[in-house]
């Protein structure tokens, strides 16, 4: 028999496959980016290159209920982006946004309409077949070469230190015209202009995102950094990471300051 890691993947599991790379993908962020104390976190081994995750129930607890959501709605080709915001604690606004760009390149017929199942809607464990799919090994493979790459963003955005307690929210922005649709628990709220944000609660509810954590949003003083893309056939997923101008405007200020500080004389 064949190694499973080389057999062609269906629509599913492309979708499996690109959010739990996801998830991993926000730990290593949260790492790299020091939103969190090092010690919270534990050396791992994922898509044979090292990776950090966290080892904090609720914290955990949060991110997987989020890449839970994101994929139920992948599955329906609904999602246009997931953002992992990086935020001031006190003031709630954006200074970093790391930006997974999603495009499905295919449409899906639907699957068992004799159980009366929307027509938008496949099951997730529906296997799916498409055409020239990608191998489970080729995709680990590139999502190896993502990781890489993120784990040396420092070199391009520098040490995050503005002097202010920072947190992150997870984002999810839809296609348009698009309301979340496969919701975890009773809370559903939605916007009209697409943009989710899941908040840490147990379950997990859709409540509106703040209208400065979405890409909308963004001047046009930001800097964006194109990290990483892959090209499935099936679903396309780009990483970029975009400064705001309010993280570029607070170095400045910084700078302004220690600058000032050098030259005085006692």
């Amino acid at each position: 028999m064949g190694d499973s890691n080389e057999f062609p993947l269906t629509y599913n599991q492309t979708v499996k496959g690109i959010t739990e790379f996801i998830e991993v993908a926000i730990h290593t962020i949260l790492y790299v980016r020091q939103v969190y104390p090092a010690e919270l976190f534990v050396r791992r081994k994922k898509y044979d290159t090292p990776v950090f995750q966290s080892r904090h129930p609720v914290l955990n607890e949060y991110i997987s209920g989020a890449i839970k959501a994101t994929r139920d709605e992948l599955v329906l080709c609904n999602v246009d982006k997931l953002i992992v915001v990086i935020k001031s604690s006190s003031e709630d606004v954006a200074y970093e946004r790391f930006i997974f760009s999603i495009k499905n390149m295919i449409e899906i017929e639907a699957y068992n309409k004799d159980k009366g199942q929307d027509c938008c809607f496949f099951p997730t464990h529906a296997l799916v077949e498409v055409e020239n799919p990608m191998s489970a090994s080729r995709l680990g493979q590139y999502f190896r070469s993502f990781l890489v790459k993120l784990g040396m963003i420092d070199s391009q955005l520098g040490i995050l230190d503005l002097r202010d307690d920072i947190t992150f929210a997870i984002v999810l922005e839809l296609k348009d015209a698009k309301a979340p649709s496969a919701a975890h628990g009773k809370h559903l709220r939605t916007r009209t202009d697409g943009n989710f944000l899941i908040e840490m609660k147990k379950p997990p509810p859709w409540v509106p995102a703040v209208p400065q954590h979405t890409t909308p949003s963004a001047s046009d003083q930001t800097k964006l950094h194109m990290i990483r893309a892959i090209d499935t056939g099936v679903i396309n997923i780009s990483l970029a990471v975009q400064e705001s101008e309010e993280k570029i405007n607070r170095i400045k200020q910084l700078d302004a300051v220690d600058s000032k500080g050098k030259g005085r004389a006692y």
